[in-house]
């Protein structure tokens, strides 16, 4: 958990909303490890967690009807941000995670979340990513179950296109960046002879 904690937080170290939240380059790695680790062990209980054999990737799913946190888990995650510097920032980036909370479409249709998909910046480009949201796209469309996810870089909106998700719209942080909620149905399967 330590070593994906560490590849998250590469792999975010440049995201317009890791940046909205923590301004600072130096602090954002730490803040960015501790977020990823917790957020981390918040899912690994649902056992959907997906990296390559040698760590560079990972994504982090939650089940249908199981993506909300739970208060416990929100302050865990809230103590990420605790540092000096970063206290007058808190309130909006609460207020911020708590908008986008709002924009997630309720349990009905059940679907997937993707919470967290990164890879390693060395390693992208080789088709990480790809391979460790596989699994579970494909259990989506066997079971017939929807998928979705808040893309922070508009730049990997053709990315998830690739994988059948289209955008539902935007949403602006507060005093901060755009976000683009997405949504996958379920792909037919193919009939077999």
């Amino acid at each position: 958990m330590p070593a994906l904690a560490q590849v998250l937080a590469r792999a975010f170290l440049d995201d317009p909303v890791a940046r909205w939240a923590c301004a600072s380059d130096r602090l954002r790695a730490r803040v960015l490890e501790r977020f990823h680790a917790t957020r981390m062990r918040h899912l690994l209980d649902h056992e959907e967690v997906w990296t390559d054999e040698q760590l560079r990737c990972a994504a982090l799913w939650a089940p249908p009807e199981r993506w909300r946190t739970s208060a416990r888990q929100d302050a865990e995650l809230a103590r990420c941000l605790l540092y000096p510097r970063l206290f007058p920032r808190l309130p909006l980036v609460v207020s911020g995670v708590l908008g986008i909370e709002r924009q997630h479409p309720r349990d009905r249709p059940p679907h997937w979340y993707l919470a967290v998909l990164g890879t390693d910046p060395d390693a992208q480009g080789q088709g990480l990513g790809s391979a460790v949201l596989q699994p579970v796209l494909e259990r989506c469309d066997s079971d017939g179950v929807g998928a979705f996810l808040e893309s922070s870089k508009e730049r990997n909106i053709d990315f998830y296109a690739r994988h059948g998700f289209r955008v539902l719209g935007e949403l602006r942080l507060p005093r901060g960046p755009l976000m683009w909620p997405m949504w996958r149905d379920p792909q037919p399967q193919p009939i077999r002879s």
